[in-house]
This record gives C-alpha cells, structure tokens and sequence, in this order.
C-alpha cells in the first residue's frame, strides 16, 4: 500500500513539472536561441555626428572645422579627418585660429614671457658664458653631438628643462598633460585627457599648475615640496606596482601661502593682462598692502575702493577680501630695505646642487633606484630598459620644442633638497631679499663610447638668484634676527671714516 502510494505520488510530481514548463508565456527551457545583433543606424553626416558628446560654450559653437580644418560634409572618418588640425591654438597657429576673434589678446601674449621664456633662457645662457641673447625659446640653437659647453646648454635646455611651455602638451602626468598655446590655459584637462571644448575665460590653479609644479613658483603657493628622486626617500613607499603621481613626483604637504588659505587663486593677483603683456606695472606685495587712501588705484581689475580701503573680488569664487594694509611700525622703518619675504615668508625650495648628465651609453643599471625623475619621457625610458623583456630601447630623447628626436637621455640628480634654510642676500639695488640657488647646475656628457666629454661644468658664479617664495604667512617673533646681520654691516661701513 505505501509503495503503491510513493509511487503515484512521484508520476504526479513529475506530470506536473512538464506542465510548469509548458505555461503559456513562459520560455521553453535549454539554451535560448541566438540572437541577431540590431542594426546600428549610419553616423550623420559632419564632425558632430560622430563627436556628439562633445560639450562647447556658447561663445565658440561654431563648425568645428572653422578652427580643426578637415570635411565637414561626411561621414567618412578618413575623408573628414583629411588635412585636420589637431591643435588650432599651437603658437604656430594661434594667430590665424584664436587672431580672427581675439586679436588683441593673441597679439599681447605672444611677445610675453609666458610665451617666449626668453628670460628663463638667457638667465641660463649667459650663466655660462653665452653672450648674445635670444628673443624666444624657439631660437635655441640644435647641437646634435655638444662640442662646447654652450651647445650642451642649449641641448639641456631643449630636451630636458623645457618642458613646461606652450608649445608643448605637457609631460605624460595626469595632471601636467594640457592644450598648447592658448588652449594651455583656457581649456580644461583631467587625468591626461581634455574633458571638454567649454573655454575658460579665467584659468583656475589647476591650469597654473600644469607648468608651475615641481619645486617651482606656484607649487609652493599651495605648500608642495617634492620628495627626493631616490626611492627610499619617498613615501608611502612605493613598489614596482603601477601608481599615479599625479605631479611625477610625490611631494611633502608644507604650509600653504595665506592668500591660498583665505581662498584666492594665481589670478587674482597675476591676470592675464599682467601674465600675457609685454608692459605694465610689475605686481608685487606692496601693491594692494601699502596703498593708502588718495594714492593711485592698483591695476588689478579686481581689486575696488569702499570706504576708504581696498577690497579684492576673488576671480573664482566671487569671494570679498579686505586689504590688510601695513600698520606694524617695522614696515615704514624697512619696507624700502628689506622685500616682503624676508620677515613673510614661511618656507622656501633651496635644492642644491643640481646635477644634469646627457648620456649616450647603454648603462643603464645605475639608475635603478633614481627611475623617477620628474621626465615622463626618462622615466618611461629606464623603465622600459631596466625591466622589460622586450628589446632595448636606443638612449635617445625627444627636442620638447618641436618633438624630434635626438640621441641622448639627459638624467636630473640633487646634492640634497631643504626647505628649512634661508639665503638672505641684497640684490643688485641693494635690497635685502632671500636668494636661491636656482642656477647652482652641474652639466656633463658621456658619449656613446663611454668617453667623458664634459665633466661638472659650472656657470660663472655660485648660482643663487633673488625669488621671492610664495610662502607667504605672519611674520615671525625672530624675524628680524634673518637680516639683522646685513644691517650691521651697514652700520659698520657708516660708520667707517
């Protein structure tokens, strides 16, 4: 009886399964048949149908070809991209692209310091020896094979230091690669790509900072100092396991400048009418902090006159800043001796010796531990030949004016990097002002023989220079104990029959 019971109970269950699977609307079980992709339907004719993504402010929606050039008639990508201008506001182009419709502010920026380096460059010529001065960074002479220490200068100065300038996108970092020339500062890039084609009419610090990082001006107006190139020395410390640094470098977070801390931003002090003209009145601290009522506006296109003081319109965040003016006596007692920065300033780079090596070997294991080295390129290049399995790579490196290549790999080392350490000096005017050792460089060169061509060339004095760090903070309770020696010696001389 029971058997007979189990029995019809499991023909019941299984007569009721095959129903289940045989409900209307349900799909049959087994693998379900393949399916037909849907037809994708053309792409539209034009750079839009293809690039319809693509975010533009209203000031510059226009046919994209008036500024790339190509075919704007097809939808065919070779005939669209047929003589396309990749970048329309490279300074090569600039004039004939951005000129149509921004005359006035092409003009003004090309012949500036932004654009030509020319100070940065003859600063760096005439250090070692070079007489004549250049008008832009163009005119560096190209020394395939160096025969003299100025031909190794300027084969430094076009391969391995200039890098940051608007001729060139940047280095591969994802946040130093941008636009060139007028693109440079107006359109915005992240993580190495350009996000959109809205233009900025006012640059943030990240713009600013795509050239101004490293131990440079600007990096150190946001309290960034880099760590030292050898791996033990920087932190967290890292392995042979791919990571971002996002400067090339990772870097010590130090005090910020006040200015920063408050909210303002590089243009709020350094517009494009003082960055991209050629003339004008020179922006320094006294500017906005030693004006008093009845002397002459400042020429900050920000800055307002109520009640008798200054008030500064931040350019980014609309923000309203009151202008401290100067009210501790020692400003009327040294202000005309001593800059700003001497009592002000809260730190400072003082990266001493730097040592520049073009090397034409293949030797290559001695830089094991110094694979970063703030050089995209360098470091691509050692880490190709130290630990890959694939072909070596020739030492060669590319002009970072014009992309050629050219044999060579120029390496970058320091003595020792400090912030702590101030130089207290007068300049050429006789005023009390912190120097640098921005020019205490050391060149040499090595052929692909292994033969020493150049060793530890040096310029012609020990290479500080006045910079004023963009540290700014109070002043401290011993401030005058950093020029007070200085003084002395002028007593001493004054007093001298």
């Amino acid at each position: 009886m029971n058997r007979n019971f189990v029995l019809l109970l499991t023909v019941l269950l299984l007569c009721l399964t095959g129903c289940r699977d045989e409900q209307p609307g349900k799909a049959p079980s087994g693998p379900a048949p393949a399916q037909e992709p849907a037809p994708q339907p053309p792409p539209r004719p034009g750079c839009r149908g293809c690039h319809g993504e693509l975010q533009i402010d209203a000031g510059h929606d226009f046919a994209c070809t008036d500024c790339h050039d190509g075919d704007n008639t097809t939808a065919d990508r070779d005939r669209a991209h047929a003589g396309l201008v990749a970048r329309p506001a490279h300074p090569d182009r600039m004039a004939r692209r951005c000129g149509r419709c921004h005359e006035k502010q092409v003009q003004g920026c090309e012949d500036s310091l932004h654009f030509t380096l020319k100070k940065a460059v003859n600063l760096v010529r005439q250090h070692f020896g070079a007489n004549a001065k250049l008008d832009r960074l163009t005119e560096i002479p190209v020394s395939e094979s160096p025969a003299n220490r100025i031909e190794l200068v300027d084969d430094m100065l076009r391969r391995r230091c200039l890098r940051c300038h608007v001729y060139s996108p940047g280095d591969n970092y994802a946040y130093v690669r941008r636009g060139t020339g007028c693109a440079a500062c107006h359109l915005e890039y992240a993580d190495g790509h350009l996000q959109s084609h809205v233009f900025l009419a006012r640059p943030a610090d990240r713009q600013c900072l795509s050239c101004h990082y490293a131990n440079r001006v600007g990096a150190d107006f946001h309290g960034r100092f880099e760590h030292d190139f050898n791996w033990e020395y920087r932190t967290p410390y890292t392995t042979r396991q791919p990571f971002i640094r996002p400067y090339g470098v990772e870097y010590h977070d130090l005090s910020p400048d006040i200015h920063q801390q408050r909210g303002m931003i590089c243009i709020d002090c350094h517009s494009g009418e003082t960055l991209m003209a050629t003339g004008g009145r020179r922006i320094t601290c006294r500017t906005c902090h030693a004006w008093q009522p009845g002397d002459r506006k400042p020429e900050l296109g920000n800055i307002r006159v109520e009640d008798g003081s200054l008030v500064l319109t931040g350019r980014g965040d609309g923000a309203r800043h009151q202008v401290v003016p100067l009210r501790d006596p020692a400003h009327e007692k040294y202000g005309r001796k001593v800059a700003c920065q001497v009592c002000h300033a809260q730190w400072i780079y003082n990266d001493s010796t730097t040592s520049l090596l073009r090397s034409d070997t293949d030797d290559y294991e001695m830089w094991d531990r110094l694979t970063v080295q703030s050089d995209s390129w360098v470091e691509a290049f050692l880490d190709h030949n130290l630990y890959s399995d694939e072909d070596e790579l020739e030492p060669a490196m590319p002009d970072g004016i014009t992309g050629e290549m050219r044999p060579g790999i120029w390496y970058l080392g320091y003595g020792q990097r400090r912030w702590e350490d101030f130089i207290i000096r007068r300049d050429r005017q006789g005023v009390i002002r912190i120097f640098r050792p921005i020019l205490d460089l050391r060149l040499s060169f090595m052929d692909e023989d292994e033969m020493v061509r150049f060793d530890n060339l040096r310029g012609r004095d020990d290479g500080l220079r006045p910079y004023t760090p963009h540290t700014t903070g109070p002043a401290g309770m011993f401030y005058r104990q950093r020029f007070s020696d200085l003084l002395q010696q002028d007593q001493q001389t004054e007093s001298m029959p």
